[in-house]
């Protein structure tokens, strides 16, 4: 893990940063739904949720986030940075804040079922819809 990492609250400052990685190509395919969301929109969101989500920093630049509605995580890392710790990093950290927290992972995402059993959590439901 990098030990230049740490973690800071979602502030007005950070929601721009979280807009567009959530809707960054390499990361759409990781999230059950693909959107584009308006800076508009993001700022009603954040308005209501901001104390709900947390950013990675690395040299004090973020480079991911995770967010916590409902006991549902949100988690995404900037495609730069992905494998070097981070999505760990920010999985340690939620359970920490949210220990009742869980992760709804799409069948094929295989990058994020291996980081959250990384980091003790385990499968409990199969849920399948047509």
């Amino acid at each position: 893990m990098n030990y230049n990492l740490s973690l800071t609250n979602c502030t007005s400052g950070y929601w721009e940063f979280v807009r567009l990685l959530r809707m960054h190509e390499a990361v759409q395919d990781g999230f059950i739904e693909k959107q584009h969301i308006t800076p508009e929109q993001q700022i009603k969101y954040m308005s209501v949720y901001q104390d709900c989500y947390r950013i990675a920093l690395l040299d004090k630049e973020p480079v991911g986030y995770f967010g916590v509605i409902d006991n549902d995580i949100r988690i995404c890392v900037h495609p730069d940075h992905q494998s070097k710790g981070v999505g760990k990093f920010l999985v340690t950290s939620c359970r920490d804040i949210w220990p009742e927290g869980f992760a709804k992972i799409k069948f094929n995402n295989t990058p994020s079922k291996k980081l959250f059993e990384s980091c003790g959590y385990k499968l409990k439901y199969h849920i399948y819809e047509a």
